[in-house]
């Protein structure tokens, strides 16, 4: 049997995880009476409610008396350490592009890695059926992408297959007929090189990813570089910072479609994983002696962001969470250091700097906590900033931003006022799409604004792009807020006065606190209000006292609002049932202090 291992990349919602589903299920992967979700490579509760992929996950399907190893890999910029780190245990990738959206920015990215590591791409041109598919213009711009990055002329003569991934069809030409996936089936191993297995060199593999099982304990997961490794055999462990510890392989699983299967062996270039080794770590070798040479460590790119960690001690602290103390919290984040490589933690005090890639790498694991009945606070995100030869630099991000026509002049209103710089614009289909340079900083406040400006109907991607020279400072928002004055339940009587100001981020009777952020407040200061008081009851009647009391519906914010709508001196209070806007000072005397430091 032959291996083939492959890994499905592309921009986030091109249908990667669509692509693999129609794979496995072509690959009588399920029974014909059997009900399968869509999607089913991300089993993560997370990863079903976002509609994103967010860990990278492998499987096998058979083929032609073939074993291919699909590596499926998230698209969004958050998650790109899980693509940088399975890159290296692949021969060649599935580089998927929309039949009408041009190379996004995350298609740059992703491919640049791809590029770098020698690999050739099979380029997958998803979506033909829409109506507005151009997969032809996609070709060319991908061709030119290709150019930019330096691919070889190798690299150049990529071949292209067109899909419906929805309905298990693939075509080599999009006038073909197509029926199922085998051209696709076919390129794979046509243009994927059978990796040779050299029986005279010695037993090594890489970690590249961990995982958990509760009755396994931890898993290693890699590709076998050399020989083979069996059940019981005694290895050598080399740490990256090359202290080598031995160890003995108790269990080896292979895939088989969506299980893992127990074998007594795995040969060069299978994607196995290994049990029962409780200390291993990503990027440490595995070797069969202590003379073999480790290989070399995986490098992926530094954080960009920092959001900082601390215990709640808000007048509702300890209330709602089983793990509240900074211990138990300190616990949880070192467990988080084994598998996410791509994050770093400061634990200086009882007050944790996390560092992560963007909002959504370090909200994720916020709500993972949340979900785990851990209780805690956090500040607001900061872009964490660079000195190069003396001179402060920050992140630069290419967006990319796609709006109805009709909205387009409303957003080059804004951007303009945010000094973002236009790289491109071009309107086809009552769409207009641009291009802008954009420092990180700049960014992560703007989405809610985004998305009121443009009614929803918009899309907007980014990835890093550079560092340059610090620009100018901006302000985070142009509204304040509205803060509760009083301990007690918000009566419905106070929010109907109330709510004429700003919408309101609360219900009635719902327990509040003491500068406790209940709405928005459109001057530049900090309004302190009653929501606590209800109407007074009297004898007297009269047609205006009876007026009938109409609340809107209250601003829900989600996690990921929240952390991008607090200021400097404000938190967000997470627990496992409530997610609460408060300021970082509670007491009027704190308040003072901060506000001497600020001056």
């Amino acid at each position: 049997m032959s291996f083939r291992n492959i890994a499905i990349i592309a921009h986030v919602d091109h249908g990667k995880t669509t692509l693999v589903d129609g794979m496995l299920k072509q690959s009588w992967t399920f029974r014909e009476n059997e009900k399968v979700d869509e999607r089913v490579m991300d089993n993560n509760d997370q990863e079903k409610e976002r509609w994103i992929t967010i860990y990278a996950k492998n499987t096998s399907l058979f083929y032609k008396w073939n074993k291919i190893n699909v590596v499926d890999t998230p698209g969004h910029r958050d998650f790109w350490s899980e693509v940088e780190r399975v890159l290296r245990m692949v021969d060649s990738v599935c580089l998927v592009v929309d039949a009408y959206e041009w190379p996004m920015p995350q298609t740059k990215f992703v491919l640049k890695k791809a590029l770098e590591l020698w690999l050739k791409p099979i380029v997958v041109i998803n979506k033909i059926d829409k109506p507005t598919a151009r997969p032809d213009w996609v070709v060319d711009q991908l061709f030119d992408l290709f150019v930019k990055l330096w691919a070889t002329d190798e690299q150049l003569d990529f071949s292209v297959c067109y899909t419906i991934a929805r309905d298990w069809i693939a075509k080599l030409d999009p006038s073909d007929d197509g029926k199922n996936f085998d051209p696709l089936f076919d390129m794979i191993l046509n243009k994927v090189t059978e990796a040779p297995n050299d029986e005279t060199k010695p037993f090594r593999m890489q970690v590249a990813n961990l995982a958990y099982d509760n009755f396994l304990w931890r898993l290693a997961i890699w590709r076998v570089y050399e020989w083979k490794v069996k059940v019981w055999q005694e290895v050598v462990i080399t740490s990256n910072s090359w202290e080598k510890r031995k160890a003995k392989i108790s269990e080896i699983l292979t895939n088989e479609w969506l299980a893992k299967v127990k074998t007594k062996e795995a040969h060069a270039w299978d994607i196995v994983t290994i049990a029962w080794i409780p200390d291993i770590f990503v990027w440490e070798t595995i070797a069969e002696n202590a003379d073999v040479i480790p290989l070399p460590a995986i490098t992926i790119d530094e954080p960009t962001l920092k959001m900082e960690f601390l215990v709640n001690n808000s007048p509702f602290a300890w209330k709602e969470g089983k793990f509240v103390t900074s211990r138990q919290i300190r616990d949880r984040l070192e467990k988080e250091l084994e598998t996410n490589v791509w994050m770093k933690i400061s634990f200086d005090g009882d007050n944790y700097m996390v560092s992560g890639r963007w909002e959504l790498h370090l909200s994720v694991l916020i709500e993972t906590m949340r979900r785990e009945w851990y209780e805690l606070q956090v500040w607001a995100p900061e872009v964490i900033m660079q000195v190069i030869d003396w001179v402060k630099q920050e992140p630069i991000e290419r967006v990319a931003v796609s709006v109805p026509s009709e909205f387009s002049w409303s957003i080059i209103e804004k951007l303009w006022k945010r000094k973002w710089e236009m790289i491109n614009m071009s309107d086809d289909n009552w769409t207009t799409s641009m291009e802008f340079k954009v420092p990180t900083r700049w960014l992560l406040w703007f989405k809610s604004e985004f998305i009121t400006a443009t009614k929803w109907e918009w899309i907007l991607t980014s990835a890093f792009e550079e560092f340059a020279t610090y620009k100018w400072v901006i302000e985070k928002r142009e509204v304040w807020s509205m803060v509760s004055g009083e301990n007690g339940s918000t009566m419905a009587y106070s929010l109907w006065k109330l709510q004429e100001r700003w919408p309101l981020f609360v219900d009635p009777a719902i327990e509040i606190y003491e500068w406790m952020i209940i709405w928005e407040h459109l001057k530049w200061w900090e309004l302190v209000v009653n929501a606590t008081k209800n109407k007074q009851l009297t004898n007297i009647r009269a047609s205006w006292t009876d007026e009938a009391l109409k609340l809107q519906n209250p601003i829900k914010m989600t996690l990921e609002q929240a952390i991008d709508y607090i200021g400097p001196d404000e938190y967000v209070e997470v627990t496992p049932l409530n997610i609460r806007l408060r300021k970082k000072y509670l007491t009027e005397t704190d308040r003072k202090k901060f506000s001497r430091k600020k001056d």
